[in-house]
C-alpha cells in the first residue's frame, strides 16, 4: 500500500510546481516605448513666442511699430516768465495761430515798476559817474589830484555799471526793450510776448488770474516739422538703423499713407516695459497732423 501512495504524492507534487519557466516578457520595457513619442512630440514644438522679461510677443525680423506723432523740443515752447503777477488783458484762444514776438497777454506786478526805475536811475548815475571817473583819470595821469580820489572814482563807476547791467539783464529776461524804455519811460504793465511761431495750447490764463515766478501761462506748438516716435523692443535692435525707409498710417487719416526716414534710435532702454524710442523724420507733413495721434508703421526693407 505504502508504494502506490509515494509515487502519487510526488507526481502531485510534480504537476503543482513545474520546473518548466514563464513565458518571458519582451525584452524593451514598456516604460521605454511610451516616452519616446513623448520626446519627439518636444523636439518638434517651436520655440517659445514670448519675452520673458517685457511680456512682449518676440516675432523675429519684426518690422511692424506702434506710435504717435511729436513735436521736436525746437518747435514746441512753454511760455513762463521769471516774474510773476496778474493777468490784466488777454485776446488770446485756444487753438489760434501766433506769429514770434506776438502779444499774448499783459502783466500787473508793482516790482515790475520798480525794476524799470533802477534801471533808469543807474543808467543816469552811471552817466555822471563815468564822466567823473575820466575827469579823475586825467587829473592823476597830470598829478592835479590825489591817486585816492581817482580809485575811489573808479569804485564809484564800476559799481554803479554792474547795478545798471544786473537791472538791463533782469529786463532782458522779461523781453523788456532797454533802448525803448529809455525813451518811452516806464510802462505799468508787462507784456507777455510770443517766443515762437505756431499754434496756442493748453492756455492756463484767464483776467484776474496770478501767476508764480515760472508757472506757464500756454504751450505753443510748431507743426511744421512733427515727427514720429516709434516705440521698439530690445530684439527689434538688429532689424533697425538709422537711415531705414519708414511707411506709416495715422489714425484718422484712413487709406493714406505717409513715408519717412529714422532718424534717430534710443541709447537707453525703458526699464519697466523694455522699450526703446525711434524718432523718424516725416519725408512730407500733412495739414490735418495734430501732435498726439497714434500711427502705425513699417520699416521699408532695401
Amino acid at each position: 500500500m505504502k508504494k502506490i501512495l509515494i509515487p502519487c504524492v510526488a507526481l502531485l507534487c510534480a504537476c503543482s510546481n513545474p520546473k518548466t519557466p514563464p513565458a518571458s516578457a519582451p525584452s524593451t520595457p514598456s516604460g521605454t516605448e511610451q516616452s519616446a513619442p513623448a520626446d519627439t512630440d518636444k523636439a518638434s514644438m517651436p520655440a517659445s513666442q514670448t519675452d520673458a522679461a517685457s511680456g512682449a510677443t518676440a516675432v523675429p525680423n519684426r518690422t511692424t511699430f506702434n506710435g504717435v506723432l511729436v513735436t521736436s523740443p525746437q518747435h514746441h515752447a512753454t511760455v513762463t516768465l521769471t516774474l510773476g503777477g496778474s493777468i490784466r488783458s488777454t485776446s488770446l484762444l485756444p487753438g489760434a495761430r501766433v506769429e514770434q514776438g506776438a502779444v499774448l497777454a499783459t502783466l500787473e506786478n508793482p516790482d515790475f515798476i520798480t525794476l524799470q526805475q533802477t534801471y533808469l536811475d543807474a543808467h543816469a548815475q552811471h552817466e555822471y559817474l563815468l564822466s567823473e571817473f575820466r575827469r579823475q583819470q586825467a587829473l592823476s595821469r597830470e598829478e592835479a589830484s590825489s591817486h585816492k580820489r581817482f580809485q575811489q572814482s573808479k569804485a564809484e563807476y564800476l559799481s554803479m555799471r554792474s547795478r545798471m547791467d544786473a537791472a538791463a539783464a533782469q529786463l532782458d529776461l522779461l523781453g523788456v526793450d532797454t533802448a525803448r524804455l529809455l525813451t518811452e519811460g516806464i510802462v505799468p504793465c508787462l507784456a507777455i510776448k510770443a517766443p515762437i511761431s505756431g499754434y496756442v495750447a493748453d492756455v492756463r490764463m484767464n483776467l484776474g488770474k496770478h501767476f508764480s515766478p515760472g508757472e506757464p501761462f500756454c504751450e505753443i506748438v510748431n507743426k511744421s516739422a512733427l515727427m514720429l516716435r516709434l516705440t521698439a523692443y530690445e530684439k527689434d535692435l538688429p532689424h533697425l538703423q538709422v537711415g531705414d525707409s519708414v511707411e506709416f498710417s495715422v489714425n484718422g487719416l484712413s487709406g493714406e499713407r505717409f513715408q519717412g526716414t529714422v532718424a534717430t534710435i534710443g541709447q537707453q532702454v525703458n526699464s519697466e516695459n523694455r522699450s526703446i524710442e525711434v524718432y523718424v523724420r516725416i519725408a512730407k507733413q500733412n495739414p490735418q497732423f495734430r501732435p498726439g495721434m497714434y500711427a502705425t508703421a513699417r520699416i521699408l526693407r532695401k
